[in-house]
């Protein structure tokens, strides 16, 4: 089965192929439901084409999904020359006006149905291959059964699903309630993800906004949220007597739309025997860090699948899971609609935190260079303190011994040690507990005294640093480029999801 990862920007399709996917998808600006990813734009291209060649024989697909309104198809039109530009192997389309200026202009791709056209059974799958379609992307709802009886009757297809990520509560994904309450039409690549908000729950003032009724006293909000916390209540749609949807009152959030995220990880086999043919991870939205540990895990997974490596060997990539963002995982219409039914509170959240990412190893030339400043710098400080006046002097010692931090410590040259690109992406200091993570480590955690932060232009020793600061990572650990270095979150708590806004 092929292992299709999101990329929501070109620093993500890396990530995609690094850590194991055989294709990655993309959106390009102003036609993809995914409008708030980075996407792709300008001349980027060539970064994609150079990220192609870097690792021969990965696909990459372009999503353009949206429904597409008269003036979309003509920005379409005018844009057919850049997006000629990109080495795109596969259009996920749901439109179906599009597909003949595809099938002219981009002869050599393959056509795959976007799973917003909400195909589920074998005579759509018939219908959507007599039009040249090469692959559906099946709809959430499809069980894996069912899957099996589209397989058998369209054998020469191929059917793509959804195996881990956040799930839309709208069928195949085709919302209209962002569209009602902020005026975003999730159709259109602008969905306000109004399922995931909070919804408090209120006590109107009266029963029938005048007074009593029937001689009932109206709750008050505080006994309204007592009854709801006590997990009693349901939704029922009055046409399906028996049908309930509980509602639940947490800490000023009540959870009715919020789904949650499939996993299908632990049954690739069953998804790999019903004739899936490739496996897609949600998430062009989501961080460098989700696309690169879910990929390697779904990675890791399918390896032991094929024989590459033992289930032991794959085990402990696919426990890491769980130091993704997440909410409760389920295994959605795959095998119980039941399964796909119950919904969840809270934001996804994780122990952890991305703080930078490695880049290539400085050579021994560049790496003597910063040394060789550390150097200068250090006789610069060292001769300062010399030219000091005593009583200057010591009171400056004294405030070192206050505040240690504040005495410049350069960059000393350390045998058999790395110097690596290091490139900051959120706050992490020398009291961080810091892991290495990439495609060949689980995770490593690096041990004090056995790794600097350096200011390359100075050879200064940093104690912390964090987006926007140059940095070089000076260390005994031999690191592969795209190694993720990651933080623990002191204000994580197991078992409690908190509103981290992630």
């Amino acid at each position: 089965m092929e292992l299709l990862s999101p990329a929501g920007n070109v620093e993500k399709l890396y990530y995609a192929y690094e850590y194991g996917a055989d294709a990655a998808y993309i959106g390009l600006k102003k036609f993809s439901l995914r409008v708030k990813a980075d996407n792709f734009y300008e001349d980027e291209y060539k970064k994609v084409i150079e990220l192609k060649e870097r690792f021969p024989g990965r696909k990459l697909h372009c999503a353009l999904n949206i429904a597409f309104h008269n003036a979309e198809i003509d920005a379409l039109l005018n844009n057919l020359d850049y997006f000629k530009q990109y080495p795109i192997d596969a259009f996920i389309v749901q439109d179906l006006g599009v597909v003949p200026i595809i099938q002219k202009n981009f002869p050599d791709a393959q056509l795959h149905l976007s799973t917003q056209a909400s195909c589920i059974n074998r005579e759509a799958v018939k219908m959507y291959k007599s039009l040249g379609f090469n692959r559906v992307v099946l709809g959430r709802e499809a069980s894996l059964a069912e899957i099996r009886e589209i397989k058998d009757a369209v054998p020469d297809i191929e059917l793509e699903v959804f195996a881990h990520g956040a799930m839309c509560i709208a069928y195949s994904g085709r919302c209209l309630m962002s569209a009602l309450l902020t005026n975003r039409s999730a159709q259109s690549g602008l969905c306000s993800h109004t399922c995931r908000w909070n919804y408090n729950l209120n006590a109107l003032e009266t029963l029938n906004g005048a007074g009593e009724r029937g001689g009932l006293k109206p709750f008050t909000q505080e006994e309204a949220k007592l009854i709801a916390q006590s997990g009693t209540l349901a939704i029922e749609e009055q046409s399906r007597r028996g049908e309930y949807f509980p509602i639940f009152e947490g800490d000023d959030f009540t959870a009715i739309l919020s789904s949650k995220d499939i996993r299908m990880v632990e049954h690739l086999k069953e998804m790999r025997d019903a004739g899936v043919d490739s496996l897609k991870i949600e998430g062009r939205m989501k961080s460098i860090y989700y696309v690169a540990l879910v990929t390697r895990a779904y990675r890791k997974a399918l390896d032991a699948l094929d024989g590459k490596i033992t289930a032991e060997q794959a085990q402990p990539y696919i426990d890491e899971l769980e130091n993704v963002s997440h909410r409760e995982s389920t295994t959605g219409f795959y095998f119980s609609r039941a399964d796909a039914d119950k919904t969840t509170g809270g934001a996804s959240d994780s122990q952890y935190d991305m703080s930078a990412t490695i880049g290539h190893e400085l050579t021994a030339e560049e790496t003597a260079k910063v040394i060789s400043k550390g150097n200068a710098t250090q006789k610069a400080f060292d001769d300062e303190l010399a030219a000091m006046h005593p009583k200057a002097l010591e009171a400056r010692m004294r405030d070192y011994e206050k505040h240690p931090d504040r005495r410049i410590q350069t960059v000393q040259e350390i045998s058999g040690w790395h110097m690596y690109e290091f490139k900051g992406l959120n706050l992490m200091d020398y009291n961080s507990h810091v892991e290495f993570v990439s495609p060949k480590i689980v995770s490593q955690l690096a041990e004090k005294g056995k790794w600097f932060l350096v200011d390359p232009d100075n050879g200064q020793i940093r104690n912390w640093v964090c987006d926007g600061h140059k940095c070089v990572l000076y260390t005994e650990y031999e690191l592969d480029p795209g190694t993720i270095v990651r933080t623990k979150d002191e204000g994580y708590i197991k078992g409690q999801v908190r509103d981290t806004g992630r």
